[in-house]
This record gives C-alpha cells, sequence and structure tokens, in this order.
C-alpha cells in the first residue's frame, strides 16, 4: 500500500513538474515566433541576384569597350572597373546609410548607418523580412557601382582618369543615394507619392542618362567628331550585351526580394522586352538603312532591357512586348535623327538609349502597371487609373531636374580644380597609353 502512495506521488510529481516546464517554455516560444525568420531560398536568390547584377559591370565594359576605338578600349575597362571598387567603398562608409538609412525629412537617409553599423544577419522588415539585412545591402550595392558607370558612355575617350574617380564618388554620393532614398527608402518622398520603380528605370537609367547628356555637353566633342572611325571590335560589344542580358535577370526579377511568383513574373518581362526590343530595331534598321546590323539588334535589345526595369514587376507580357517594341522605335528616333540634328557628341548613346529608354520605361509603367500582376503596385492608365501616369510623369520629371543640375555642378567643380578633359596630344594619342601606360593589344592586325 505504502509502495504504491510513492509511485502515485512521483508520478503525480513527475507530471507537475512537465507542466511547469511547458509553461516556462511558452514565452521563449512566443519570442520565437515574433523573431524574424530567414527563408533560405529567398536568401539564395537575392546573392545570386547580387552576383548576376555586378557581372553587368565588366558586361557593360565589353560592351563600351568594342564600340570606342582601339586605343581607347583599356581605358573604358578601367573606368568600369575603377567603378566597382570605388562605390563599393563609399557604399560600405556612407552610400547605404544616406540611401537606406533612416529617413530625414523625406530626402536622405542620415547616417546611423555609417561603416554598416547595425547592418547585420538579421531581416529588416522594412525592406526585405525573409533575408539578411546585409543580404538587401548588397544586392543594392551593385546598382550603385554600375549607374554611375553608365554614364561613362557619353564621355568615353576624353575624360580624365583621375577627374573620373573624383566625380564619380561625388556623384554616387550627392546624386545617386538621394534619388535612391526618394523613390526606394523608408519615407522617401517619391515612395510616399506612390511612385513605382520596381529595378531602377528612374534611379538608376534617368538618372544616369541625364547625367549622360550633361557630361558629353560640358566635356564637349571629340577630336574629328562626327567622322569617328567605328566600333574597333563589335564581337566584344554583342558578348558585351549579351552579359548585359543575362545579368538583367538579377537586376529584374531579383528586385522581387524573393524567388517566389513575382519574380518569375519580372524574370518573364524582362526577357519578352529585350527580345521584342531587339527584333524592332532590328527590323527598323532593315526597313531604313536596307541592312539589319549586329550593332543596331544589340542597342535595341539593350534599351528594351533598359525601359522594361521600372515595369517588370508591374506588367503581363502583352504589357512587355509593347514597352520593347515601343522603346525601339524611340531610342532609334533619338540615336540616329535627334543626335545628328543637335550635334552633341554622346559617345556610345548612354543619354539615347539609357536615358530616353528609361524616361519612356518609367512614363510606360504608368501605362501597362497592373495589380493583378503585383497587387502591392498600381494599376496604370489602361487599368483605369490614370492618376498613376501622372505620378510617373512627375517622378521621372523631378528625377531628370536634379540629376541635370546637380551633374552640371558637380563637373564645373571638377573641372575647375582638377581639369576634366584630357589634352589634344592625349586623346590623338589615345587614353589607353596616355592614363595607364598600357595598351590593349600587343599585335596589329
Amino acid at each position: 500500500m505504502i509502495s504504491s502512495t510513492v509511485r502515485f506521488a512521483r508520478r503525480w510529481f513527475a507530471a507537475l513538474a512537465g507542466m511547469a516546464c511547458v509553461f516556462m517554455a511558452l514565452p521563449a516560444f512566443a519570442a520565437d515566433a515574433s523573431a524574424p525568420v530567414i527563408d533560405t531560398g529567398d536568401t539564395a536568390w537575392i546573392l545570386t541576384s547580387s552576383a548576376l547584377v555586378l557581372f553587368m559591370t565588366p558586361g557593360l565594359a565589353f560592351f563600351y569597350g568594342g564600340l570606342v576605338r582601339r586605343k581607347n578600349m583599356l581605358s573604358v575597362l578601367m573606368q568600369c572597373f575603377m567603378t566597382m571598387c570605388l562605390v563599393t567603398v563609399q557604399w560600405v562608409l556612407i552610400g547605404y546609410s544616406l540611401s537606406f538609412g533612416p529617413d530625414v525629412n523625406g530626402w536622405i537617409g542620415n547616417l546611423s548607418w555609417m561603416g554598416l553599423k547595425g547592418v547585420g544577419l538579421t531581416p529588416n522588415a522594412d525592406y526585405a523580412a525573409t533575408i539578411p539585412h546585409q543580404a538587401f545591402m548588397i544586392f543594392q550595392m551593385m546598382f550603385a557601382i554600375i549607374t554611375p558607370a553608365l554614364i561613362l558612355g557619353a564621355f568615353a575617350e576624353r575624360m580624365k582618369f583621375g577627374a573620373f574617380c573624383i566625380f564619380t564618388v561625388l556623384w554616387a554620393t550627392i546624386v545617386y543615394d538621394p534619388i535612391c532614398h526618394w523613390v526606394w527608402g523608408v519615407g522617401g518622398f517619391m515612395r510616399l507619392w506612390g511612385a513605382l520603380d520596381f529595378a531602377g528605370g528612374t534611379v538608376v537609367h534617368v538618372n544616369a542618362g541625364i547625367a549622360a547628356l550633361v557630361t558629353a555637353l560640358v566635356l564637349g566633342r571629340r577630336i574629328g567628331f562626327p567622322h569617328i572611325s567605328p566600333p574597333h571590335n563589335l564581337p566584344f560589344a554583342v558578348l558585351g550585351a549579351g552579359i548585359l542580358w543575362f545579368g538583367w535577370y538579377g537586376f529584374n526579377a531579383g528586385s522581387a526580394l524573393g524567388s517566389g511568383a513575382l519574380a518569375a513574373s519580372a524574370f518573364t518581362a524582362t526577357h519578352i522586352a529585350a527580345a521584342v526590343a531587339g527584333l524592332t530595331w532590328s527590323l527598323l534598321d532593315w526597313k531604313i538603312n536596307s541592312k539589319p546590323t549586329g550593332l543596331g539588334m544589340i542597342t535595341g535589345a539593350v534599351a528594351g532591357l533598359v525601359a522594361i526595369t521600372p515595369a517588370a514587376g508591374f506588367v503581363d507580357p502583352m504589357g512587355a512586348i509593347c514597352i520593347g517594341a515601343s522603346v525601339s522605335v524611340i531610342c532609334f528616333f533619338f540615336v540616329t535623327w535627334v543626335k545628328v540634328k543637335f550635334g552633341y557628341d554622346d559617345t556610345l548613346d548612354a543619354f539615347g538609349v539609357h536615358g530616353i529608354g528609361g524616361i519612356w520605361g518609367s512614363i510606360a509603367t504608368g501605362l501597362f502597371a497592373s495589380k493583378a500582376v503585383n497587387p502591392a503596385g498600381a494599376d496604370g492608365l489602361f487599368y483605369g487609373n490614370p492618376a498613376q501616369l501622372m505620378i510617373q510623369i512627375k517622378v521621372t520629371a523631378v528625377t531628370a531636374i536634379y540629376s541635370l543640375v546637380m551633374t552640371f555642378i558637380l563637373l564645373k567643380v571638377v573641372d575647375m580644380v582638377f581639369g576634366l578633359r584630357v589634352s589634344q596630344q592625349d586623346e590623338r594619342i589615345g587614353l589607353d597609353l596616355t592614363q595607364h601606360r598600357e595598351s590593349s593589344y600587343t599585335l596589329v592586325d
């Protein structure tokens, strides 16, 4: 009897102890339930996309490098790779904090994240709730790198390398970072307006394209313009365009910040727009100039990639077809007629493709965007919401004006202190030898 009573007591106390452990653990379970959870699939896709976007800058180097004259090939490669180095350091020290840090009156981020202080391995729910904060930071870094690199297509073959380095750092800090915050940063005033820019139509392409035009005008024409020899290595340019196309999947589909349906939709729209734009440009070439050209085809494809960038996560495949076809017509007109008519020397058509393509893409987003594709977006004009078109026009105009004014001021300051343009003798010899004491080629054809 006593032994059975003891066994009963032991079981009773064991049950009580187990219940106590459960109750003691409940707060911990509650805390874990509310803690941010990293999704490994999303994280893997964003890290892959970051690598794809970085790969676009070497692709841009070959795209631009193949289009310049032989004596300036290496200078373009150097400028692109130096941009990767310079902007990375700038982004870590202050750029990311200015772009995405806690908001200051809608205009800029503060410096509380300077040196990536507080940018750790747990998610930041304001930007990407399923990936480490550092993954979001590194993804955005690649956008900050390629944007000033796009500008060099307008001033290739005539800017001092030292002046280029100084201008790049200043432009990234004073022009790119604020506009990035306005459109994408929490509290940014354009974001509060309801601006749609899925992957950088205004932040990257309108911004860089307008800066490219200003830079071309401030530096003036190259010696011998417009009678400049044709691209020295078109296969390099085709290779570069192919790398850009490949990397653009990370650029646009990665901007979904996850590996789900929205990324697939953006990936699809990106590819369709590029293919349609390349085809359209080739047909225009064939009709107007009697022969389709490789240069025209890759130019059209890049224009399509530019135009679909702000819309990629908001439009369906038919919208992508319309944007791709229309941007080729518009950019073809600017590159073959407007540039010739006004006589400005946009060396590699950075304004004609990225600027004009970005402007049209941003506006077209206000036409073709649909909440059926992305409920977090908005409907455009063709889906019953004309107000979105007006927002897109306003955002594009403000971005263009700010980039124009600030780029002009920065160029004048750098020119006054350091000088922007190489000497006529250096320009005739070529920047490879005069700026870098190296030659792109050791053999003569």
